[in-house]
């Protein structure tokens, strides 16, 4: 039998030992490339250069970090197909730790891919309701006002052109074909530029030029507007500098102005409301050229970017006026546009739609705007629609979209909506009988199951298919009206003409203590409620006050109420601003205490903020009396 001798045991030991530290050099080696290439990565991804950061990416081992920046990269470069394979990966292996907002892009790039079914599951966990687009749509083609006949128009490149605007005879619109221009980091194209062109009768760009070599410049220059005189312009530009904020580096959009003075731009400045801080992007001007509006992440937006507007006095401009809730979502409202009618376009991905940004209107209603309609398939599609603008008052405009994979202009005629229902009417208001476009309706059967809903357009026209010799129940609300219920029985046709126009009343109308003030806010005007010196229970006389805001509230299950307490400036204005709080929770408690509803309640103490008499600390008991108040306005 053979045997290892000592030497021959040694020789072994050592070969193993070798083959062991060969491994581990090769392996240290393939860790050392790895973590280089992650550091790069992470560096083209912090500074948003999302193309050449999706290469390191996708060659590195996959985990959380990886795919979920590799999903990223993709998504925000509208690579939808790829962003939803990264992010499937990362939902299998990681999704009871991942951030909400990565539902939300994951949704997104399945509805891009219009996988409905799929992605309605992801959006309806962040969201925490039932989202059912397929319905959703259905109830759109339904109820919109507007057919849109679409097609992608001719501009002589596919290098990617968006943000088109009427000048004079001619169209103005951003584009990436100057390849002179260097490359943005973010998805590795030239910097924009605006140009100039005209339109065939077959809706092509002709005669196609740069701008303005004054405009133009080596940084992004988009989204111009012109006031009807064509003399003054609005447009969009990116720093040329990156700026650090908080822990990143941006390189922030401003508006800018300029004036045409013999036939050049000149005095080319930023607005005073654009700052180094935020961003100010895609101007628009109404109809008379007094408000501009736009969209930003200044400070006080709700999440991303919001639209705003600010009233123009000559050169000056007021402080940007945020749209309110009702528009803006914590996710982004961008491209606004205002009608000659005074109808708000918008795009969003944060209202419920198709797939990345869609297409929104939203008719006025005084100083407000009524809760936005997405405008449908016909025009929406998946991916990102943005950029609407309509000729006039011509039924025919243009919009942006990269549906077919980059960005693109599209021309569009709309027609009214043929639809096909039987049951047809208008919404009025009582006491002015003017027309309430905005107002959502409801066909109702008898036992409260919803048989159609819409939203009615601007001729306030609303119609539903029924069936014949059935009764049914039709309600019509908006906010700050009374919710009004029809009761009809349909003939044998299956056809009856309903007119509510004398049934939809304002709450201002309808009660004497609802007093519509010049700030624009709706108050319910009562007693003053007074409590003890640096007390905040509510006493019997208070009491009897707020019961008539109690059956107030029981009257219009739908109004929703904010409850406002206000101090005088005696004390400081921590002390005072805590003292109201108390007394407005105080109110809110006693008000659930009789039975309303908390999610119609909003308590909010002001402290000495806004005295009704500018006193200051000179005031005689009787304006301390007047400045020591509650105050209740209607919300909804």
């Amino acid at each position: 039998m053979d045997t290892i001798n000592h030497q021959d045991f040694s020789k072994i030991r050592t070969m193993k030992v070798n083959y062991i530290i060969i491994y581990l050099l090769c392996f240290s080696s393939l860790g050392f490339a790895q973590n280089r290439k992650l550091k790069q990565a992470n560096k083209l991804y912090d500074n948003k250069a999302y193309s050449e950061a999706a290469v390191l990416f996708s060659e590195l081992d996959e985990n959380q970090e990886t795919l979920l920046k590799l999903g990223d990269c993709y998504y925000y470069n509208s690579q939808m197909s790829e962003a939803t394979s990264a992010y499937k990966k990362l939902f299998t292996q990681f999704k009871d730790s991942l951030n909400s907002d990565v539902y939300f892009r994951y949704a997104h790039a399945m509805y891009g891919e219009i996988d409905y079914d799929n992605a309605d599951v992801i959006m309806s966990e962040y969201l925490g309701n039932e989202i059912n687009t397929k319905t959703f749509i259905e109830k759109l083609e339904r109820g919109v006002p507007y057919n849109y006949e679409i097609e992608a128009i001719n501009t002589g490149t596919s290098s990617g052109d968006f943000g088109i605007s009427y000048y004079g005879d001619t169209l103005v619109f951003a584009s990436l074909r100057n390849s002179d221009n260097p490359n943005y980091e973010w998805n590795g194209k030239p910097y924009l530029d605006l140009y100039q062109a005209t339109i065939s009768e077959d809706k092509n760009l002709e005669n196609i030029i740069p701008f303005s070599d004054e405009i133009n410049s080596k940084t992004h220059e988009s989204n111009a507007v012109f006031s009807k005189d064509g003399k003054t312009m609005y447009f969009s530009r990116t720093n040329d500098k990156r700026i650090e904020i908080g822990e990143e580096k941006y390189a922030p959009v401003k508006i800018y102005r300029a004036e045409l003075i013999d036939n050049e731009w000149q005095n080319i400045t930023a607005t005073p409301f654009s700052s180094d801080m935020y961003s100010t992007q895609h101007p628009a001007l109404n109809e008379d050229n007094t408000r501009l509006y736009f969209s930003s992440d200044m400070p006080g937006s709700n999440g991303s970017f919001d639209i705003y507007y600010v009233e123009i006095n000559g050169e000056s401009f007021s402080d940007p006026i945020n749209l309110g809730s009702d528009i803006n979502t914590k996710h982004l409202e961008q491209f606004p546009f205002i009608s000659n009618e005074g109808v708000l376009y918008f795009a969003s991905n944060g209202h419920q739609g198709l797939g990345g940004l869609d297409v929104f209107m939203s008719y006025p209603k005084d100083s407000i705007f009524t809760t936005p309609l997405n405008v449908g398939k016909t025009l929406n599609s998946g991916l990102d629609d943005f950029g609407f603008i309509l000729k006039d008052s011509l039924q025919e405009g243009f919009f942006s979209s990269n549906r077919n994979g980059v960005d693109k202009i599209f021309a569009f005629k709309r027609t009214e909506n043929i639809r096909v229902f039987t049951v047809e009417g208008d919404v009025r208001d009582k006491n002015t009988k003017a027309i309430l476009p905005g107002t959502t309706v409801t066909l109702l059967n008898l036992d409260g199951t919803i048989a159609g809903e819409m939203v009615v357009g601007e001729d306030g026209k609303y119609t539903f298919e029924t069936e014949p010799n059935k009764t049914y129940k039709i309600e019509g609300y908006r906010d700050f009206y009374i919710p009004t219920i029809e009761e009809f029985t349909t003939n044998d046709e299956g056809k009856i003409e309903i007119n509510i126009e004398l049934e939809i009343e304002s709450y201002d109308d309808a009660e004497e203590i609802v007093v519509t003030k010049p700030d624009g806010y709706i108050y319910i005007e009562l007693e003053n409620i007074y409590f003890d010196l640096d007390k905040w229970d509510i006493k019997p006389q208070a009491a009897r006050t707020l019961d008539v805001l109690v059956n107030l509230l029981k009257k219009y299950p739908r109004m929703e109420v904010q409850l406002g307490a206000h101090t005088d400036s005696r004390s400081s204005e921590e002390y005072n601003l805590n003292l109201s709080n108390n007394r407005a929770n105080a109110t809110l408690e006693y008000l659930i205490s009789n039975g309303i509803s908390k999610s119609r309640l909003e308590s909010k103490g002001f402290g000495e903020s806004q005295p009704l008499v500018n006193c200051g600390d000179n005031c005689t008991e009787v304006e301390y009396a007047i400045n020591r108040r509650c105050e209740f306005i209607i919300l909804k």
